[in-house]
């Protein structure tokens, strides 16, 4: 069951869709920490975009579909929402500010050149060649 209280990883992106380079952080960031809540950001399009971050238009899939999409992928793997980790819906989160001492650290994964590649932008575009995405 996950614990509010126990030490959790953060992710952070709009996984749009997540893939399997997604998939791969989130085993890292689990084996790290232990369990993980991964944070689906709400990001404006081009025309609401404001003088901190630019707009992105490219964003087909709402967040229950977001949401499915991670469930099915982690499922896959032997993962259970409310167990291994929680998926919430936050704002645009556009920088994460902290002072001293606040008991936490920021850790980018190496996770090889394979799993870098992926591309939600490139797979977004295959779907919607392959008739799957408007």
């Amino acid at each position: 069951m996950f614990n509010f209280k126990t030490p959790t990883a953060q992710m952070l992106g709009r996984w749009q869709p997540w893939h399997d380079g997604h998939t791969a952080l989130f085993k890292k960031a689990l084996a790290d920490v232990g369990q993980v809540c991964i944070m689906v950001r709400d990001v404006p399009s081009d025309s609401e975009a404001n003088e901190r971050v630019p707009g992105q238009d490219d964003n087909p899939f709402n967040f229950p579909q977001v949401l499915t999409q991670i469930s099915r992928a982690l499922k896959e793997h032997g993962y259970k929402e409310g167990r291994e980790y929680v998926v919430i819906h936050v704002p645009n989160i556009v920088d994460i500010s902290y002072g001293r001492g606040v008991g936490y650290t920021f850790t980018e994964h190496d996770l090889g050149e394979e799993i870098h590649n992926i591309s939600a932008t490139k797979i977004r575009a295959q779907m919607r060649e392959d008739g799957k995405l408007d």
